[in-house]
Order: structure tokens, then sequence, then C-alpha cells
């Protein structure tokens, strides 16, 4: 995949929503910003994925925990959404760690909440640290109150705020409408689910385990790419456990 530092954000459905600077599809920053949120440095790192192709996926480190990617908001996606909304009738497993996006250009770290969110029982988060005290407090809300507790946390604000100044490309005016949007794909209890924000539910592709996660959610995206043929702005961003 295209391995530049783009912009990301979503377009959010509340007019007046607070919004903050987008974050880039960049390894680099994303690693710093979750290394220091409370993920240790030597329990999982994210890596570029450079294209979905068999050989491409082999070059990525393995285990691959999470799967982000970044994609373009067109009339087709919005079209497939609206489907999707209609359509999503079933039930998802409790275990899943899912929360909405109210909060203007944050979709990049709301994948990153997603992916992180989904593997608390695998990895240890530092006692105490952002990450595990967030966790902690919205363990038993819904998708809509974590989404409010996230709009009022003034710590990830400022943290997100350090990370998406510190890319290679300059910032956008907070107020600017992007095209692109971020979105995780994680496994839990045996399926592929896609955790996007702006979705009402986690969305379920099927059975997957942890060692075809990529594979699959490489097929996802693949079906993505190609209901939008002209569309050069997809970034796929693999988070990968350390060898041990």
């Amino acid at each position: 995949m295209e391995s530049t530092a783009t912009p990301t954000t979503a377009l959010d459905e509340r007019p007046n929503s607070k919004k903050w600077l987008p974050l880039e599809a960049n390894p680099d920053i994303m690693n710093q910003f979750l290394w220091g949120l409370g993920l240790p440095i030597d329990e999982a790192e994210c890596y570029d994925v450079y294209g979905l192709d068999e050989e491409l996926l082999e070059m990525v480190p393995k285990p691959v925990i999470a799967v982000l990617c970044l994609y373009p908001l067109t009339a087709e996606t919005e079209a497939e959404r609206k489907l999707e909304k209609e359509s999503s009738k079933k039930e998802t497993s409790g275990n899943v760690y899912f929360l909405r996006q109210t909060v203007g250009n944050a979709c990049g770290t709301i994948g990153l909440l997603h992916a992180v969110g989904n593997l608390t029982s695998e990895i240890k988060l530092t006692e105490g640290s952002y990450l595990d005290r967030f966790y902690k407090s919205t363990a038993n809300m819904n998708p809509l109150e974590r989404a409010e507790f996230l709009e009022k946390d003034t710590e990830m604000e400022v943290a997100h705020s350090i990370a998406a100044t510190a890319g290679d490309t300059e910032a956008p005016n907070i107020n600017t409408q992007l095209d692109l949007h971020f979105i995780c794909f994680a496994c839990v209890d045996g399926e592929l689910y896609e955790l996007d924000g702006r979705k009402s539910q986690p969305i379920s592709h099927g059975a997957t385990s942890p060692g075809t996660l990529l594979q699959g959610a490489a097929k996802v995206i693949k079906a993505m790419i190609e209901h939008n043929p002209n569309s050069i702005n997809f970034n796929v961003i693999a988070l990968s456990r350390k060898a041990e």
C-alpha cells in the first residue's frame, strides 16, 4: 500500500460536534502515541503494509493482532454504509470493545483505541497509564457512553493534538472537511470484526483466527478498493505483537 503519511478524518454526523486535528497514517507517529499512553514498547508495534498480495503480506512482522485501514469517503462508500446500517441486525459478541465517534477528525485515535481495546486480555498495559485507566473506566459503558467519555477527556485531547502535529505533513485547518477515514479490523471470539465509529455497531466479516486476521482483513480491503478503482487513498497499517 501507499506508505506516505496521510491526514485522516471522518465526516461526523453532528454538525456542532467538537473537532480535533486529524492524525496521520504514519506508523512511527502511532507508535509514539500508543507507547506514550501506556502500551509497553516491548508489547506491540505498528508497521506499514505495503500491499495486499500474499508475498507482501508475508513481509509484515507476525503475529498481527489488529489491522488499521485508511480509505476514501466517496459516494460509493457512503451508499454502502447506509445499506449496512439498514441490514445490520446480527448480534455481535459481547466481548467486542466498540465506541462510536462523536468527535470530528478523531477516527485515527478511535481506530487505535479499537485495536488495543480488543486486546486487553492479550497484552499487558502499563498499570495506571492512560490506556489502562481509560479501558477500566469505560468497560461497562455502551458505545455512545464511551464516545461521550472520550469527548470530555482533556488528557486524550492533548495527547492526540501532540501526535497530530508531529507528522511529516502540515496539519490542515481543524475545520477542513477531509474525505478520508480510519477503521480497524480485529479478531474477537473467532470472528473478523470491522470497527468503525461512524457505524452503529461492529460489522462481522465471518470466521477468522489470530493467524489469519491479516489475510481476512486484506480480503475485505481489496473489495473496498475494487469498489473505488479510481482512488489511490488507501493505507493499511498492522499492529503486531513483539516477538518474545
